[in-house]
C-alpha cells in the first residue's frame, strides 16, 4: 500500500526536523552579516525567516523526538538527536538578536533554556540510558555542549540589554592603549590599524549609546589615559575621512555588542567553551563509531553523521573567528596572566592567526564562508521629494497605479516606494558631512552632550547674516519636523528661482546644489520612512496636510504639458533594490515650484491649520530679498548641515542601536562624532578641576 503524506510525515518527521534545523543555522552562520552593510529589505527576508524559524524548528523536533513512532532500537539513536537541538538553539556567534527588542526579551530565553534542557534530559534519560556505554557517553558530550551554548545565548541576550550595558561600563583602563603598540604588524592593512583606534575609544561609543555617567577617578593613571584618547581625537579631526572610518569601525564594534555574542565569547569562559566544544564532538564522533550500529536504520546513521560533521565544522569555524577577531586582542592586552601575553602576543602568534584569517577572508571561498571582516555600514542615504512626489500625481500612468494600489490597501507602501529610495552617498555628500568634525566645536556642546544652539540657528545667526534668525523666526516653526517641511519646500523655490534667474548664462553648474538638495530630500526621508531617527514626536498629519495643500495646486498643471514615465519603466523602479535617484529638479517639479511662487502674498490660500506652504514661500521670498546674502546656495548648505547635526545629536539612543541591525544611519555616525567631541570637553573639564 502506497505511503501517504500523513504516513510520510509521522515516520520522518524526526529526521527532516534535525536536518532542517541545522540547514537554519549553517545559512545563519553564513549571513548573519549582510544586515551589518546592507539596509534592503529583501536581502535580509530570507535571514529574518531562518533566525525565526530555527528556533521553532528545533523546539518542534525536540518535542516531536519524544513521540517518534520508529522502532524501539531506532529510538535510542533518534534520541541522540535531541542535544544537537540544544546545540542548534545555542545558535551562531554572529547573531543573536534580530531586532533590539529581541534582547529585551532575555527572561523568555531563559524560561525557555529551562524547559528545552528539561526536555532533552529527559528524552536522554528514558530511551538513551542503558543503551550502551558508547553512546550514553557521546549523548552526555553533546548535551554538555549544547547546555552551555544555549546558556551563552542567554547570556549574551542578558548583558546586550542597556541596563546590563550600564551597570558593566568602567573607566577605560590603560592596557587599551596596548592596541597602538602593535600597529607595526599591519602596516599594509589600513584598516586593521583604524580598527585598533576604534577599540582603543569604543568606551565613548559604549558610554554615549546607553547614556551612561561615569565618575571618572582623580587618580593620575586616569587622567593619563584621558589625556591619550584626547590627543587621539585631536589628531582624528585633523583627518576627516580617518575620523569617519574610524566612527564606522566603533559602530560595528557596539553591533557586535547589541546583536552578537561578542560580549560573552571574549572571555575565560567564553574561550572554553570553544576550545572544548570541537573536542567534545570529535570525541562524541569517535565514541559514536566505536559503538554498536548494526540494528540503526542506514538513513539514521547518515542522518547522525551529518549532525555530527556539520557541529565540528561550525563550532571549528567559531572557535577560528573568537581567537582571530580583534575583540581577542583587547583580551589578550588586558589579561593578568603575563605568560599567556608574552607566548602569545609578544611573539607574534596571534599577530600571524589574524593575518591569516584576514587573508582567508579576502579570497573568495572567505568570501562566501567569512562574511564577519565586513565592519562599516550600508554608506546609503534615503531620498525623498515632497514637490516630486505631489507633481508624480499628475502623470496619468502614476496617478492610475496609485489607485491600484490604493484599492489593493498598498498605497502608502507604493507612495514609499516609488517616491522615496535608498541610494548610495555621493561622494561630495558623504564629504560634507564628514565637515560636521570641525563644523561643531566643542563648546557647541553643553554638559549633558546635546547642542546649545536650536536647529538652524548657528547657520542663520551669525557674523555673515546678522539677524537673519530673527526674521526668519516667525517662519521658522515650532517643532523640529515642522521645520524640515517648511524649509525643504523653501529650499526648492529658492533653487528653482535661482535657476531661472540664472537661465542659461549660469556658469558651470554647482555641485553645492547636490549636496543641499541630497541632505533636504534625506531629512524628509527620515521624516516620512524613519520619524524614529528624528528628534521630538512624530507630526505625520504635518506632512499629510501640507500633501493636500499641494495636491491643490496641482490641479493647475495640464498633465498633456509634461511627458511621464511609462508603466515598463515606473515597474523597473519599483522592483530594484536601488534605484537611480536624480538630484536635479524634473520638468514637473520646476512647475509646481512656479506655481507656488505666482501665489498671492498677504492671502490665506491653504487651509490655516496647515500654513507649512506659507511659511515656505514667505522664507523664500525672505532670503531673495535679503540683501545679507548674497550667496544663497551657501546659506542653505550650511542650513541644512546644521538640520543634519542637530537631528544626529538629539535622536533618541536605542534608536540609533535600532537602526544599525539593518546597515546604520548616516546620523548615527554624525552623532557619534559629536560624542566624541563631548569627550574631549569633558576631559578638558576634568583637568581643570584637578589644577
Amino acid at each position: 500500500m502506497t505511503e501517504g503524506p500523513l504516513d510520510f510525515w509521522i515516520n520522518w518527521a524526526s529526521q527532516i526536523g534535525v536536518l532542517l534545523s541545522l540547514t537554519f543555522q549553517v545559512i545563519l552562520h553564513l549571513f548573519a552579516n549582510v544586515r551589518r552593510r546592507n539596509s534592503s529589505a529583501m536581502l535580509r527576508a530570507p535571514l529574518w525567516l531562518a533566525y525565526q524559524l530555527s528556533d521553532m524548528t528545533a523546539t518542534y523536533t525536540a518535542g516531536q523526538l519524544l513521540y517518534s513512532s520508529c522502532a524501539p532500537q531506532d529510538h535510542q539513536l533518534i534520541a541522540f538527536w535531541a542535544p544537537f537541538l540544544l546545540l542548534h538553539l545555542g545558535g551562531p556567534d554572529n547573531i543573536t538578536a534580530y531586532a533590539l527588542e529581541d534582547s529585551k526579551l532575555w527572561t523568555r530565553h531563559l524560561l525557555t533554556l529551562v524547559v528545552q534542557i528539561a526536555g532533552a534530559g529527559y528524552v536522554l534519560y528514558k530511551y538513551i540510558a542503558g543503551s550502551g556505554i558508547l553512546l550514553t557517553l557521546a549523548a552526555i558530550l553533546i548535551f554538555v555542549v549544547g547546555v552551555a551554548k544555549y546558556s551563552e545565548r542567554t547570556c549574551a541576550l542578558w548583558f546586550a540589554t542597556f541596563s546590563s550595558l550600564q551597570s558593566s561600563l568602567k573607566v577605560p583602563e590603560g592596557d587599551q592603549h596596548f592596541y597602538i603598540q602593535h600597529q607595526d604588524w599591519y602596516n599594509d592593512l589600513a584598516d586593521e590599524r583604524i580598527l585598533q583606534r576604534a577599540h582603543s575609544l569604543f568606551y565613548i561609543c559604549k558610554r554615549g549609546m546607553v547614556d551612561s555617567v561615569i565618575e571618572l577617578e582623580a587618580s593620575d593613571r586616569s587622567r593619563k589615559v584621558n589625556s591619550e584618547e584626547r590627543k587621539i581625537i585631536k589628531r582624528l579631526r585633523k583627518n576627516r575621512e580617518r575620523m569617519w572610518r574610524v566612527m564606522e569601525m566603533e559602530l560595528s564594534l557596539m553591533y557586535d555588542i547589541l546583536y552578537t555574542k561578542a560580549n560573552v565569547i571574549h572571555s575565560w569562559v567564553g574561550y572554553g567553551i570553544r576550545i572544548i566544544s570541537p573536542l567534545a564532538i570529535v570525541a562524541s564522533l569517535v565514541l559514536f563509531q566505536l559503538s554498536y550500529k548494526d540494528g540503526y536504520s542506514r538513513v539514521d546513521v547518515a542522518v547522525t553523521h551529518t549532525l555530527l560533521g556539520g557541529a565540528l565544522v561550525l563550532e571549528t569555524k567559531s572557535l577560528l573567528g573568537a581567537l582571530g577577531s580583534s575583540w581577542a586582542l583587547g583580551f589578550l592586552c588586558a589579561t593578568r596572566w603575563d605568560w599567556l601575553r608574552h607566548s602569545v602576543l609578544c611573539t607574534g602568534r596571534w599577530h600571524r592567526l589574524r593575518r591569516a584569517l584576514i587573508a582567508l577572508r579576502r579570497s573568495w571561498p572567505g568570501e562566501m564562508i567569512m562574511t564577519g571582516s565586513s565592519r562599516g555600514w550600508s554608506g546609503t542615504m534615503g531620498q525623498h521629494n515632497m514637490l516630486r512626489f505631489r507633481a508624480g500625481q499628475v502623470d496619468p500612468v502614476s496617478r492610475g497605479l496609485g489607485n491600484l494600489f490604493k484599492m489593493l490597501g498598498l498605497r502608502e507602501w507604493w507612495d514609499r516606494r516609488y517616491y522615496s529610495c535608498t541610494i548610495i552617498v555621493p561622494e561630495n555628500v558623504m564629504k560634507r558631512a564628514q565637515e560636521v568634525n570641525t563644523r561643531v566645536s566643542r563648546e557647541d556642546i553643553n554638559t549633558m552632550g546635546l547642542l546649545r544652539h536650536k536647529w538652524g540657528e548657528s547657520a542663520l545667526n551669525n557674523e555673515q547674516y546678522p539677524h537673519l534668525f530673527e526674521e526668519l523666526r516667525e517662519w521658522h516653526g515650532i517643532d523640529f519636523h515642522e521645520s524640515i517641511i517648511s524649509w525643504h519646500i523653501a529650499t526648492d523655490l529658492i533653487l528653482a528661482r535661482e535657476e531661472k534667474e540664472k537661465g542659461h548664462d549660469a556658469p558651470e553648474p554647482d555641485d553645492r546644489v547636490e549636496i543641499v538638495r541630497a541632505l533636504s530630500n534625506y531629512m524628509m526621508f527620515l521624516l516620512v520612512n524613519r520619524p524614529y531617527m528624528l528628534p521630538g514626536l512624530p507630526q505625520n498629519w504635518l506632512y499629510k496636510q501640507t500633501c493636500n495643500n499641494l495636491d491643490n495646486i496641482c490641479g493647475k498643471i495640464n498633465p498633456a504639458d509634461f511627458c511621464g514615465d511609462n508603466l515598463r519603466i515606473m515597474l523597473k523602479k519599483l522592483f530594484r533594490p536601488h534605484h537611480h535617484w536624480d538630484l536635479k529638479s524634473s520638468a514637473l517639479e520646476k512647475e509646481l515650484a512656479g506655481h507656488i511662487l505666482k501665489l498671492p502674498r498677504g492671502s490665506e490660500p491653504f487651509d490655516p491649520e496647515t500654513p507649512r506652504l506659507t511659511y515656505a514661500l514667505e522664507i523664500a521670498d525672505a532670503i531673495h530679498k535679503s540683501k545679507v546674502v548674497a550667496d544663497k546656495v551657501r546659506l542653505l548648505l550650511n542650513l541644512w548641515t546644521d538640520f543634519l547635526a542637530y537631528a544626529a545629536n538629539r535622536c533618541s539612543r536605542e534608536s540609533h542601536a535600532k537602526k544599525l541591525s539593518s546597515g546604520g544611519e548616516l546620523t548615527t555616525i554624525v552623532w557619534l562624532i559629536l560624542e566624541h567631541l563631548r569627550q574631549i570637553k569633558e576631559v578638558k573639564k576634568q583637568k581643570r578641576s584637578h589644577v
